[in-house]
């Protein structure tokens, strides 16, 4: 049975709900919704290659034009993430060299288009501060990491503390304090800056957009009292024929995607903030582009690589940690309303294409699953 109109709040449901879904037309080149570590690399090359061969369409057409996603950036060059050696024992290494490789060509080709800024410096002033409050520095050990909310974030920054001494261990029972202890590139000086860039290993860790798109809405309105307070509420009020006395902890997701569609994404809360926009891939060089489907295994990559002491070990997720999963994510997209979802791919298609995720799958059938 489909539900109903009244679409549910965070106080009714926060998690995987069985049952029939809302048949909702597909979007322009829809593929089916899977995790890169259950796809076959045949499969997932020809899911990327719609999707990265649709970006470039719209490119070359003006079609971005008249959506919020700015241009990307960057000089086209070709970017080595991997060394061959750590991709030769399995499939499931296999295909993460596929990924990377796939990742690998579609930012060289999207960055390495005609009048493109070619670094940091020749972002605007607001894409540059968003980007270089969001690198992280680590001296002892020479790295940059910019960290993407909803990707783990907290647990690199406790690694980056640990590696600095601020720290004795990533397990250490303390709430997690995101500023202190830490260096950023905004901290630094244009020439420290440009010293670091040119020298030090670059990495970021990225997500499917939609699923950390929907982590951020459980999270901060199902859970986090100042978010209900300062974006809740007036979502509430704004996008509500009857808001009453709004509290803003019953957000519902067609509310939450409302917001988001008039919200600029130079401009937009970091949880939400697609990840082109907090780490300009194409502005920075990046050496290695983790995968949170690949958490564990890819940030061990980048510990080794890094020289990090073998007794920092990225830590496991706790046994009170609720993912997004799945069956959790098609229910709230084939619960939008069609046009919603459709205008709202357009503003994370980078993080889509750049990144190798396919587009959601919302056709009718497939939702009625």
């Amino acid at each position: 049975m489909a539900p109903s109109k009244q679409e549910f709040s965070l106080k009714r449901s926060s998690g995987t709900r069985s049952g029939s879904v809302l048949g909702l037309r597909p979007p322009v080149n829809s593929l089916p919704l899977r995790r890169s570590s259950a796809v076959l690399p045949s499969v997932l090359t020809f899911a990327v290659i719609v999707a990265s061969g649709g970006l470039l369409l719209m490119i070359e057409k003006g079609l971005l034009n008249s959506v919020d996603t700015p241009p990307p950036r960057g000089n086209g060059k070709k970017f080595d993430y991997l060394s061959q050696s750590r991709h030769e024992s399995s499939d499931a290494d296999a295909e993460s060299q596929i990924v990377q490789d796939i990742r690998n060509r579609t930012i060289g080709a999207v960055c390495g288009q005609k009048h493109m800024p070619h670094s940091v410096w020749a972002l605007s002033p607001l894409q540059r501060k968003t980007l270089l409050q969001h690198v992280l520095v680590s001296e002892e050990h020479r790295f940059l990491f910019c960290y993407v909310p909803k990707v783990a974030c907290s647990n690199w920054k406790r690694i980056l503390k640990v590696l600095s001494g601020a720290l004795q261990s990533v397990s250490e029972p303390l709430k997690m304090d995101h500023k202190s202890d830490l260096l950023f590139l905004s901290d630094l000086q244009p020439e420290q800056i440009r010293y670091r860039l040119q020298h030090y290993f670059k990495f970021l860790f990225v997500r499917h957009p939609m699923e950390r798109l929907l982590s951020a809405y459980r999270n901060k309105f199902g859970e986090i009292a100042a978010y209900q307070r300062k974006y809740g509420a007036e979502i509430v009020r704004r996008y509500r024929k009857n808001p009453g006395q709004a509290a803003g902890d019953d957000v519902t997701f067609t509310e939450f995607v409302r917001y988001l569609l008039d919200e600029d994404v130079e401009r937009m809360n970091e949880h939400w903030m697609p990840v082109y926009n907090l780490c300009q891939p194409c502005a920075i060089n990046y050496d290695f582009i983790g995968s949170y489907e690949r958490l564990q295994e890819d940030a061990g990559y980048v510990l080794q690589h890094v020289g990090a002491p073998p007794a920092v070990q990225f830590p496991q997720r706790q046994a009170w940690y609720n993912p997004v999963t799945p069956q959790t994510l098609q229910y709230y997209l084939c619960s939008l309303p069609p046009r919603l979802l459709a205008d709202l791919l357009p503003k994370y298609i980078l993080d889509f294409s750049l990144f190798s995720y396919a587009l959601p799958n919302t056709t009718s059938q497939h939702c009625r699953h």
